[in-house]
């Protein structure tokens, strides 16, 4: 069977025109090497090489072996670098997903755009989906990492890290009877919202926010009144925008400036919080994984 070393003893002996002078190169002896030519030319089933008296010279066969052994050398040598940058996380493809919410918070903004700016190399695949959707292409190897709101029944074979906790607030139509307080000092009760109704992001999409949304106010003393349902939290805004009701959302969502819509803090006496998680497949970090999720929480701080 022809291997790799046949290959190199081959194209030096062409470059040298000399066995003895490619055999010092090689760092063997000119004897074994003379019999791995030998023993390649009857693999191959030609002469490869015409003994001279001073030397060998190359034969028209020869030519084209010597040719295409180069450029196979030349590929595992890429192959190889290839390789080892993927590994290292130099190079290769990474696929990352998010939450509609997540997808507005300056730690995954800034991540996603540190981690581009740092390696350039790593071509990155961006998804927007919910939680469910997120898990199953992790899962299904279709996605590496996912940002998610929501917690995961099933975690079996993925690592589901926590990274923050983000506050919530109130988003309600600019023309609301509630929207003239201060937004930067005044907050409100949930308990003050009991006879509003509610728009809410529809929960086979984000589970996680819909149950927090209606833990809250069941202990807040009431059960909310939810008049819509969207699939988006864009679509929520949307919604509490053209007046049709009022939403629970992260802060990060309101950087978007949506004209129509006030925003005002809830009282720290509830406990109401957005998580922000990541998901990935357990002990599957491969190079530019790892320096993704290090670039995440260097961004945190942690």
């Amino acid at each position: 069977m022809i291997e790799l070393r046949h290959l190199r003893y081959a194209v030096v002996v062409a470059d040298e025109g000399h066995i003895t002078r490619a055999a010092q190169r090689l760092g063997i002896q000119q004897p074994p090497l003379s019999q791995q030519i030998r023993s390649l030319e009857s693999m191959v089933g030609a002469t490869l090489f015409k003994r001279m008296p001073r030397g060998v010279e190359v034969t028209e066969a020869g030519r084209t072996f010597v040719e295409k052994a180069r450029a196979i050398l030349r590929d595992v040598e890429l192959a190889v670098e290839a390789t080892r940058n993927n590994a290292r996380g130099d190079e290769g493809v990474l696929a990352v997903g998010f939450t509609s919410s997540a997808a507005f918070h300056p730690l995954v903004t800034s991540a996603v755009r540190t981690f581009g700016v740092n390696w350039p190399g790593v071509s990155l695949k961006l998804e927007e989906s919910s939680t469910p959707d997120l898990i199953a292409a992790i899962r299904a190897r279709q996605l590496d990492i996912a940002f998610i709101r929501s917690p995961v029944e099933d975690s079996s074979g993925l690592t589901i890290a926590h990274i923050l906790d983000e506050e919530m607030l109130v988003a309600l139509p600019d023309s609301h009877r509630l929207a003239s307080r201060d937004r930067e000092r005044d907050t409100i009760h949930l308990s003050e919202l009991a006879g509003e109704d509610f728009i809410l992001y529809r929960r086979p999409s984000g589970p996680g926010l819909y149950d927090t949304v209606i833990a809250a106010c069941l202990s807040a003393g009431f059960s909310p009144r939810i008049k819509h349902e969207a699939p988006r939290l864009l679509s929520t805004l949307s919604l509490v925008a053209a007046g049709l009701g009022i939403s629970l959302i992260p802060r990060s969502m309101a950087r978007l400036e949506t004209q129509g819509i006030a925003y005002l803090q809830i009282a720290l006496d509830t406990p109401l919080v957005a998580p922000l998680n990541l998901a990935t497949r357990s002990a599957e970090f491969s190079g530019a994984l790892k320096r993704f999720v290090e670039t995440v929480r260097h961004g945190h701080g942690g």
